[in-house]
């Protein structure tokens, strides 16, 4: 197949499984076409099967804010055109489902040209004028864009037009349906998905020698440092910890909450023992030399940081909400407690570290389960059955239509 996918590039869940998706998908055989405003942050610089086609956005006084979701179909209409693509899966549904709907109606339009001047469906050889358009959900779209009333007639008109619709868990599949009412929508659940010989804790050497000195764990996070991150909960968190098993906390991300992080650090008088590292696109190892994973987040629709953590041999310690809670089997890979429950999360945590063997079953229950439940190549699999499936549904209804 060929395979066009749009993500977000950036540092963030969403991107980084469109494009781990992508790059399966390419050693798998298939043609795989990203088509966004950058190179995404997980994709090296050459695979074989795997082409970056850049978003070009003019800027133009006229535009106070440039029509990137414009810019957008006009690029997927010519990579479509080009390419030949069967397929265009969109990670998340506005703009880039919406900007693919745009672009599957500038090719039938193209068609419909060729037609009334007797060149049939195809101009020399342009590919066929038809496109399967796959949707996948992957939260911010469903639980805060696409309920703004600015956004939310677009995002259920974008949802509903596209061929076939996946979210990343149950809870999203849920409030899918209860907040745009998609009642003639089938919303199949895929999850997120991790690659077993990555996420491997034996395959990488410790990187946390120095923040280990003087017999200190690890607690580790990972993420954008948005408000939902709750990035002030976890150095509090990791305060109370600190003061019953000597630790160092590693912050790995940047975002608008960075800077409330590092006051709230140094207001509770632990700065000196918490690392802030920026962006860094490789985690695996840095997940492979910690102890602990924390996500006190306020909401989350699956968890991939937490997910990358359990496959890594590292229990979390979070918020027992949203798709987290079908990620993280609370007491038995990690513990979950109520959003904002500071002092539960501590003691939750205090509790796996003080005692080894708890920490090594969970440890061992967590790489498990992550290999058993949300597997690169089951996850993967699905997603070629689900394309094959939806560009035959296509077909189908185009020779019904001729």
């Amino acid at each position: 197949m060929k395979i066009g996918i749009t993500c977000y590039p950036t540092y963030g869940g969403s991107g980084a499984v469109a494009t781990e998706l992508g790059i399966a998908l390419a050693a798998r055989g298939h043609d795989v076409h990203f088509i966004t405003y950058q190179q995404p942050f997980r994709l090296p610089r050459f695979l074989p099967r795997v082409f970056f086609h850049e978003v070009a956005v003019g800027r133009y006084p006229l535009f106070e804010f440039p029509p990137y979701d414009l810019a957008l179909a006009v690029r997927m209409h010519e990579v479509v055109r080009d390419h030949g693509l069967d397929v265009l899966h969109c990670h998340y549904a506005i703009p880039h489902a919406t900007s693919a709907w745009i672009a599957r109606q500038m090719l039938h339009e193209r068609a419909l040209t060729n037609a009334a001047h007797g060149r049939g469906e195809w101009a020399g050889d342009a590919p066929p004028s038809d496109v399967a358009l796959v949707t996948t959900l992957h939260g911010t779209d469903i639980t805060i864009v696409g309920q703004d009333p600015s956004f939310w007639a677009i995002t259920k008109f974008s949802i509903e037009k596209s061929d076939a619709i996946t979210a990343v868990s149950h809870y999203l599949r849920e409030e899918t349906i209860r907040s745009f009412g998609c009642t003639t929508c089938e919303v199949s659940v895929i999850p997120n998905f991790i690659d077993p010989a990555l996420y491997d804790r034996a395959s990488h050497q410790p990187v946390f020698a120095r923040e280990r000195e003087g017999g200190r764990r690890i607690l580790l996070h990972i993420s954008n440092f948005r408000p939902v991150k709750r990035v002030r909960d976890i150095v509090q968190i990791f305060a109370k910890v600190d003061a019953a098993v000597p630790s160092t906390l590693v912050m790995v991300g940047d975002g608008p909450d960075r800077a409330l992080a590092e006051e709230e650090a140094r207001q509770c008088g632990v700065a000196d023992r918490v690392r802030f590292y920026g962006k860094i696109d490789a985690v695996a190892p840095l997940l492979a030399d910690a102890d602990l994973f924390l996500l006190p987040t306020d909401r989350e629709s699956f968890g991939l940081s937490a997910l990358e953590a359990l496959a890594s041999g590292v229990p979390v310690v979070g918020a027992a909400v949203g798709g987290l809670v079908e990620v993280v089997r609370d007491g038995v890979t990690g513990a979950l407690r109520s959003v904002g429950d500071i002092d539960g999360m501590a003691a939750a945590a205090i509790g796996i570290l003080r005692d080894p063997a708890r920490h090594s079953a969970m440890a061992a229950a967590a790489a498990a389960d992550a290999r058993a439940r949300f597997s690169q190549d089951a996850v993967v699999a699905e997603y070629e059955s689900l394309y094959e499936r939806t560009i035959a549904q296509r077909k189908a209804r185009r020779a019904v239509r001729v």
